[in-house]
C-alpha cells in the first residue's frame, strides 16, 4: 500500500488508556484508526475497511525495563515489517518513567534495533489539546484550568510509581538512556518554512534523540511537518504523545491524505446506565467519582484485602454491583477514592507481605478488576462501561477477551467512548470508554452515562 491509500501510522501505547487517546487524536479528524491489544496480522488489519493508523495497546509503562524489552521486541521487529511511514512509541502526556518502571529510554534503545540506519529520534510531548506544553524543554500540564511544571504539579510530582521531580525532559530521560538529547526550541520554530527546515537540518546533524517544544497548533503543525518529512521512503521511530497525531494530522490534511473515505458514521444513543470500575488513585479522578455518586451513581469501595487475595471473588460486593445493575442503576467499583486514601497504604502493605514490588501491583489489580467485571457483564447484559487508570486499564481488557476498540464519538480529551471487537459474541461491540488518571472532565463518568451523536 502507498501513502496516498495504505497505512500512515502504526503506534504502540505505553498503557492502555494513552493508546485511546493516540487513537482520538487520529480518529478525530476522520483517519480511520483500529487499536489492537496484539500486535495485529495483515488478515486482521484487512477486516477494516479504509483503515489509516492502527495501534498496539501495551502495558510497558507498568514493567520494569528487563519486562519491557520482553514485550517491546516482537511488536517493534512486527511494526519496522510493515513498514509503515511512521512508527509511533506512544508515551503519556505527562511522561510517566523513570529509570526502574517504565524507561522510555530503555524502549528508545531497543527501538534502535529494528529501526537502523536512522540516526536522530524525534520526541513530542507537548498536546495543546490535553493542555500539555513544553517550553525550552521544560513540561507542563494543566489541572483545573491551572497550569502547572511538572514537578509542581499536584498530581504527577506525588505519583505513587514514577512521581517527577524534575520539569526538564531532557534531564528526566537523561537518567533513563546515555543517548544525546538536543531540542527543537519553541524560538527554532518560528519563521518561514524554509529557515525552519534549515534550523532543522543542523539539529539532525547531532546523532541521538531530538525534544521538540509544543505551545501551540501553529507550532505543532511545523513540528508534525518536519517528522513527517523525514521519515522519506523507510519507516521512521518517533517517540512522544498523542501530540505526535495531532501534529501529523495537521500536515496530512495539508497534503490531501485521504482519511479513510469507507468508514460508515456511527450512530450513539445514550444508555440508561453504565459500570464503572478505577483502579486510579488519582486526585482528578476522585472528583470524578464524587461526581458521579452525587448523580445518582452507586458506589462500591473494593476492600484493600480483596483486591490483592490472588482468585479471590469477592461474591457479596459482586451480588451488589449485580443487584444494582439488574435494577436500572450505575455503579462504580474503586479501589481508592484519590492520592491519599489510606487503603492505598494499606494495599501495597500487603502486596509488600506477599512479595510484589509496587510496580507489579497494576497487572495484579487489573487482572481481578477484570474478572470481576466480566461476571458483572454477562450477569447483567449491561452494554456500556468504563474503566478508569491507565496502568491498569489493559489487564482489565484482556480479560474481557476484546481483541481490538475504536473510537466511536469524543466524550472528553483523551478518553473517548469506543467499540470493542471480540470472537466472543457477548462481548462484540461493547461501548467502552478508557480514562487515564489525570484525563476528563468533573462530570466524565455522567458525560460517558449521557454520551450520543443522536
Amino acid at each position: 500500500m502507498t501513502k496516498e491509500d495504505g497505512l500512515l501510522l502504526a503506534f504502540y501505547g505505553d498503557d492502555f488508556t494513552g493508546s485511546a487517546d493516540a487513537m482520538e487524536s487520529l480518529s478525530a479528524s476522520g483517519y480511520r484508526t483500529v487499536l489492537f491489544l496484539e500486535t495485529p496480522t495483515p488478515e486482521m488489519i484487512e477486516r477494516f475497511d479504509g483503515i489509516r493508523c492502527i495501534g498496539v495497546a501495551g502495558t510497558s509503562r507498568a514493567k520494569r525495563p528487563a519486562d519491557m524489552e520482553q514485550e517491546l521486541r516482537p511488536v517493534f521487529r512486527r511494526l519496522a515489517e510493515m513498514k509503515v511511514p511512521i512508527v509511533h512509541y506512544k508515551t503519556c502526556s505527562t511522561f510517566d518513567s523513570s529509570p526502574e518502571v517504565g524507561s522510555i529510554g530503555r524502549a528508545i534503545e531497543v527501538a534502535r534495533e529494528y529501526f537502523s540506519g536512522q540516526e536522530v529520534i524525534p520526541l513530542l510531548a507537548g498536546a495543546p489539546p490535553l493542555g500539555r506544553y513544553t517550553l525550552f524543554g521544560h513540561h507542563f500540564a494543566n489541572i483545573q484550568h491551572t497550569v502547572y511544571r511538572l514537578d509542581r504539579h499536584p498530581v504527577m510530582s506525588k505519583h505513587p510509581i514514577t512521581p517527577m521531580g524534575e520539569s526538564d525532559l531532557r534531564i528526566h530521560l537523561g537518567e533513563q538512556t546515555s543517548e544525546y538529547i538536543g531540542l527543537m526550541n519553541i524560538l527554532e520554530l518560528d519563521g518561514s518554512m524554509d529557515t525552519v527546515r534549515e534550523r532543522f537540518k543542523e539539529k539532525l546533524g547531532h546523532p541521538g534523540i531530538l525534544l521538540f517544544d509544543v505551545l501551540d497548533d501553529e507550532r505543532l503543525s511545523v513540528a508534525g511537518r518536519l517528522i513527517w518529512e523525514t521519515a522519506g521512503d523507510r519507516s521512521s521511530f518517533v517517540v512522544g504523545s498523542s501530540g505526535i497525531g495531532y501534529a501529523l494530522k495537521s500536515y496530512w490534511q495539508s497534503a490531501g491524505f485521504e482519511p479513510g473515505s469507507h468508514q460508515k458514521p456511527v450512530s450513539v444513543k445514550p444508555s440508561d446506565q453504565v459500570l464503572a470500575v478505577s483502579g486510579s488513585c488519582s486526585m482528578v479522578t476522585r472528583h470524578q467519582i464524587e461526581n458521579a455518586l452525587e448523580q445518582g451513581f452507586h458506589g462500591i469501595k473494593i476492600p484493600a484485602e480483596q483486591i490483592v487475595k490472588s482468585g479471590s471473588t469477592p461474591r457479596e460486593l459482586l451480588d451488589q454491583a449485580i443487584s444494582l445493575l439488574q435494577a436500572g442503576y450505575s455503579v462504580i467499583m474503586y479501589t481508592a477514592m484519590g492520592p491519599d486514601d489510606e487503603s492505598i497504604a494499606e494495599t501495597r502493605k500487603h502486596f509488600n507481605e506477599m512479595g510484589m514490588e509496587d510496580f507489579q501491583s497494576g497487572e495484579h489489580i487489573g487482572g481481578q478488576l477484570g474478572r470481576w467485571m466480566r461476571e458483572i457483564v454477562l450477569a447483567t447484559g449491561v452494554r456500556r462501561i468504563i474503566i478508569a487508570g491507565g496502568d491498569t486499564s489493559g489487564f482489565v481488557t484482556r480479560q474481557l477477551g476484546v481483541y481490538g476498540l475504536e473510537m466511536m464519538i469524543p466524550v472528553s480529551p483523551g478518553a473517548p467512548l469506543c467499540r470493542a471487537y471480540s470472537t466472543d459474541e457477548k462481548m462484540n461491540g461493547m461501548e467502552v470508554a478508557l480514562k487515564g488518571g489525570q484525563l476528563g472532565s468533573p462530570d466524565y463518568f455522567v458525560k460517558v452515562r449521557q454520551a450520543s451523536s443522536i
